[in-house]
């Protein structure tokens, strides 16, 4: 299962961004963007209801920042991959 696994992974043979973009989300960048983007968003609606329903003690805010942190990774991996497409598409 593993060499099928690495076999797969190493053919066709990829150079540059494509090395560290798994084969199917460097193939289809755009959805893969609009889905990081939404999961952002989503875990920013998450956090902004912690924040306003969950009361104002310290596990409130402690999941209010997980929650934001994770959102603005996701919200900047939707951001390069777009950006990614552009130029991979020429423009």
């Amino acid at each position: 299962m593993l060499t099928a696994l690495r076999r797969w992974w190493m053919t066709p043979p990829r150079s540059g961004i494509q090395v560290i973009i798994c084969p199917w989300e460097y193939r289809h960048l755009r959805a893969s963007a609009r889905a990081h983007i939404g999961v952002g968003v989503v875990l920013l609606a998450l956090a902004l209801a912690v924040l306003t329903f969950g009361g104002s003690d310290w596990r409130a805010y402690a999941w209010t920042l997980v929650f934001v942190v994770f959102s603005a990774g996701h919200l900047a991996l939707g951001y390069w991959e777009l950006t990614l497409a552009d130029a991979v598409e020429g423009g």
